[in-house]
């Protein structure tokens, strides 16, 4: 069984267990402002996702795929009870297993998302990931410059930069573009479930966003009855990275 790459800090009986879920095309590495922030209070466990970092490659997207790697992950270090903290396509990989193991889950934090179907948002991202010609390409300045003509936002570009690595054989993307081009359909579906999860869960909005929006509610409230949110005014998507000291005191008040 392929496993999960994912970093511990530490495997204390007495400490709360805090599991944290990265978004599309990031990696660990992106909620590590997050881990710093809880792993004195909590043993927290980051992971890469299936097609993402370090981890294995798929053959198809799955959000019950996704979930499942998590939960064997969570039983091989025997993990009986955890909290969640999921953002973007990690909060939705989140619900999926607060809903499918809801006795694992003693709490949940949802960033800018909601379980709900999106329209096609990613088609300048995959463009500018698309125009890098990774055999080609000398330097990271030179997929920056690529990506730059799909890709306005310079932050979005060192995101994504932050996946680009050479080896032995070249220039490569830590994720799996080609399945997440292919797939990406799926992973704009929604939560779906025959359960509610009725655990507590927070909801936290970026205010510049319109991932997590007012119409979304009833949705959000059929699987999540007991849940609320909190709006960062001054944030957008990457609400974690943008204002990281309120997010992680939001988070600390709610966990």
């Amino acid at each position: 069984m392929q496993k999960l790459n994912h970093h511990i800090s530490s495997q204390d009986s007495n400490k709360p267990w805090l599991v944290l879920i990265h978004g599309l095309f990031g990696s660990l590495d992106n909620l590590a402002v997050i881990r710093r922030g809880f792993e004195n209070s909590h043993n927290v466990v980051s992971i890469d996702l299936p097609d993402h970092g370090s981890s294995y490659y798929s053959a198809e997207f799955s959000f019950v795929d996704y979930a499942r790697a998590i939960v064997d992950l969570l039983n091989d270090l025997e993990v009986r009870q955890c909290q969640l903290l999921g953002h973007s396509l990690g909060g939705k990989v989140a619900m999926k297993i607060a809903l499918s193991r809801p006795e694992l889950v003693e709490k949940m934090v949802i960033a800018d998302i909601a379980p709900v179907e999106y329209s096609p948002r990613h088609h300048n991202v995959i463009n500018g990931l698309s125009a890098v010609n990774l055999p080609e390409i000398k330097t990271r300045n030179d997929a920056a410059k690529a990506m730059a003509e799909h890709i306005v936002e310079p932050g979005v570009i060192q995101f994504l930069l932050k996946s680009l690595y050479k080896s032995e054989h070249g220039w490569q993307w830590r994720f799996n573009l080609p399945l997440l081009i292919r797939d990406y359909p799926k992973l704009s579906q929604a939560i779906e479930s025959k359960n509610q999860f009725s655990n507590p869960v927070l909801f936290v909005k970026g205010g510049q966003s319109d991932y997590l929006l007012a119409e979304h509610k009833p949705a959000i409230d059929k699987l999540f009855p007991n849940s609320k949110a909190k709006i960062i005014g001054s944030a957008g998507h990457w609400l974690h990275s943008q204002k990281p000291d309120l997010f992680n005191r939001i988070v600390a008040e709610f966990l």
